[in-house]
């Protein structure tokens, strides 16, 4: 189990360095801004949505190691991915980091990863918080906060 959670930490700690879709986004559809009070993690998530499906999601702002790896991880999980299917993984998301003994979302893939923050519940709100930005620009929200 040692070698499995070093593996996690590693790509964990990859994507808080080298963010992938870390940026602006031109002529996005829709964007939300999140705030984590506890932490002092704020995002913006940038989407563009066509017939309901992720073109492309971005994100920018600052935050912790946990909230920066979630959110870039996130990007790239939802690219293609329909806006029905990031309310499904964001609900299995949620469900995987709070719950002692989730149930198998295999759709999740490589945010397994994150599964560990369920160990540190104060962490919760800081892997969460892309997720919960997502959802408020899905629903056209213009901010949302942990708190």
């Amino acid at each position: 189990m040692g070698d499995l959670r070093d593996l996690y930490q590693e790509v964990i700690f990859d994507h808080y360095k080298r963010p992938r879709n870390f940026q602006k986004m031109a002529g996005a559809d829709c964007c939300a801004d999140g705030h984590n009070p506890l932490c002092g993690d704020q995002i913006t998530v940038y989407l563009k949505v066509r017939d309901g499906v992720i073109e492309d999601v971005t994100f920018e702002g600052t935050g912790c190691a946990i909230s920066t790896a979630s959110a870039s991880l996130m990007t790239e999980v939802l690219k293609g991915r329909t806006t029905a299917e990031a309310e499904h993984m964001f609900d299995g998301f949620h469900t995987m980091v709070t719950q002692p003994d989730p149930e198998a979302h295999p759709e999740l893939g490589k945010l397994e990863v994150l599964s560990g923050v369920r160990e540190f519940p104060a962490r919760v709100k800081c892997a969460t918080l892309c997720w919960h930005t997502l959802n408020a620009a899905l629903h056209k929200q213009s901010s949302v906060t942990t708190e």
